[in-house]
């Protein structure tokens, strides 16, 4: 039963780097090259042009996946990098507001 295999990743998924200078970092999953990597990209600091190839097993899979960049990719091959920027800051913005649901309202 407890198998330590990894979920596999999707495009469009976000994934926080657990490894490498980009540590702590999220990106997003823009292309899957095997079973074991993928290139993800920030649309910052790192393009969709110039995206990173990863380990998956340094990066810590969430759970949301951006249906406008999955499409994009699906459609074109490429989405662009405010496509990217967006998709992690909305992200971002949902898991700030879902600590703040967890606080108390007293005051």
């Amino acid at each position: 039963m407890g198998s330590d295999q990894t979920p596999l990743p999707v495009l469009g998924q976000l994934a926080r780097v657990l490894k490498g200078k980009e540590s702590g970092s999220y990106f997003v999953i823009v292309r899957l090259i095997d079973h074991r990597f993928v290139e993800i990209a920030d649309g910052d600091k790192r393009k969709f042009d110039n995206a990173k190839k990863k380990n998956i097993s340094h990066l810590e899979l969430q759970s949301y996946i951006s249906v406008e960049v999955q499409k994009s990719l699906r459609e074109i091959g490429r989405v662009t990098n405010g496509k990217l920027r967006f998709a992690i800051a909305h992200y971002l913005d949902g898991e700030i507001s879902n600590n703040r649901k967890g606080e108390s309202a007293d005051g």
